[in-house]
């Protein structure tokens, strides 16, 4: 019977058969101990030459790591084992043979792993990521799903930019047109809000940002919610909440994929609401008594994210950051128009922005007169002008990366390590 690993529990004391990849094998004597993994865990296959004979076990003993084989045998609980369980092997088949596989458990150098990222990916610590990954993205749909909220989503390829022209990737499209690759679905996603009230898309975002810090991916991908009828206070509550069932999700259901990853629980457990809500105005002068060189009407930095995020035991929300510094769209406080209704959400622990969104402008003639201040073409626009013509609305929404969380949820120093294959600036391959 062929049975998961991550099912042995269930058939303890049953023959089964695992089908998978020799992770790695050691000797002792007359027996062999050989890791197996298929993808759903790890466990150890304790195979005797009393138990197969000579002949297999004599063709076990020239195993190479990774060499795919079909194992049979007894499951049976044992404490000592890294999963608690091992099985008794009866038979082992060979089904293809791995030659000279070039990551060994020796160290080696991120860039030789990220050439051969195909590969790395098979081992426990970046399997373990890419199952929290997984976990993350199924309690962000549900989460939403389970609030009336409805997928719609946006296109890939956009005429215009959303962010900032300086970042666009452009694609050639039909009849010598110039498309662009998105940088977010925020403005289709406000049409779509228009339409059915909550929505939100979820897919890949592209950015030619020349950056190579470790926050930053050319290619991620985004979960963008939109609400009609929403102002920065529902914002905020959307995105604390989402953030909490996030978080409480991967510790509820992955806590043996945190334990691979070595990361300390105790940082994730203090992510409960209500998170801390800090103007920017405030943050400037937190940062100022820090000894830190920032001035208002600045943009905060990495590093002035991490100064400020490290003062708080669970996220904290940055709200109204000054107009100037934030895109066209975003709606200008009534009551002091240099600042904007946004709000950043900084993850503690020093992993920085991992939300971004706000109120957006609803008001025609003030949308128009921020287009025009940001140099951008009115045409591609009018679509987006017409949300404001017909029936405009108070309406807000943000965009989560979901790199970011995954990053700061599993511990991680790099971004690279949260995605299956990372885009960056200098790759491309494979």
């Amino acid at each position: 019977m062929h049975v998961y690993i991550e099912h042995i529990a269930a058939h303890v004391g049953e023959e089964i058969t695992i089908k998978g990849w020799l992770h790695n094998r050691r000797s002792s004597g007359k027996i062999h101990f050989l890791i197996l993994r298929d993808g759903t865990g790890f466990v150890q296959a304790v195979m005797s030459k009393a138990a197969v004979g000579d002949d297999m076990f004599k063709a076990a003993d020239h195993l190479s790591q990774e060499t795919s084989v079909v194992v049979t045998g007894t499951a049976r609980a044992d404490p000592r084992a890294p999963s608690g369980y091992e099985i008794d092997v009866k038979n082992l088949e060979v089904v293809g043979r791995s030659h000279d596989f070039p990551i060994t458990p020796k160290e080696h150098g991120v860039d030789y792993l990220l050439d051969r990222r195909h590969l790395w990916i098979r081992s426990e610590r970046q399997q373990a990521i890419l199952r929290v990954r997984h976990e993350i993205i199924n309690a962000v749909r549900d989460f939403f799903n389970s609030r009336g909220f409805i997928l719609a989503d946006t296109p890939i390829f956009t005429p215009a930019a959303c962010e900032g022209t300086t970042t666009l990737f452009p694609a050639q499209y039909f009849e010598g047109q110039t498309a662009y690759l998105t940088q977010s679905g925020q403005l289709y996603n406000e049409a779509n809000a228009m339409a059915l009230g909550r929505v939100y898309c979820f897919g890949p975002t592209f950015r030619a940002e020349k950056s190579k810090t470790r926050r930053h991916l050319t290619e991620f991908w985004m979960v963008e919610p939109e609400v009609a009828y929403a102002d920065l206070n529902d914002v905020m509550d959307l995105a604390e909440g989402l953030v909490v069932s996030v978080v409480g999700r991967v510790l509820d259901r992955r806590r043996r994929e945190l334990q691979v990853l070595e990361r300390d629980t105790s940082k994730l457990e203090t992510v409960q609401a209500p998170f801390p809500r800090v103007s920017y105005d405030e943050a400037a002068r937190i940062l100022k008594e820090q000894g830190l060189p920032f001035e208002w009407g600045s943009d905060l930095g990495g590093g002035d994210e991490s100064a400020l995020s490290q003062q708080f035991d669970r996220p904290v929300m940055v709200h109204r950051y000054p107009s100037a510094v934030k895109a066209f769209y975003m709606k200008p406080d009534p009551e002091r128009p240099e600042v904007a209704l946004c709000v950043d959400v900084l993850a503690p622990e020093g992993y920085g922005e991992v939300i971004g969104g706000g109120q957006r402008l609803d008001d025609l003639d003030l949308l128009l007169q921020r287009i025009a201040e940001h140099k951008l073409p009115l045409e591609p626009f009018e679509w987006y002008l017409d949300l404001r013509r017909y029936g405009s609305v108070p309406h807000g929404g943000f965009g989560m990366g979901i790199e970011r969380v995954v990053a700061w949820v599993c511990g991680l120093e790099h971004v690279r390590e949260t995605i299956p294959y990372p885009r960056m600036l200098y790759r491309l391959y494979p």
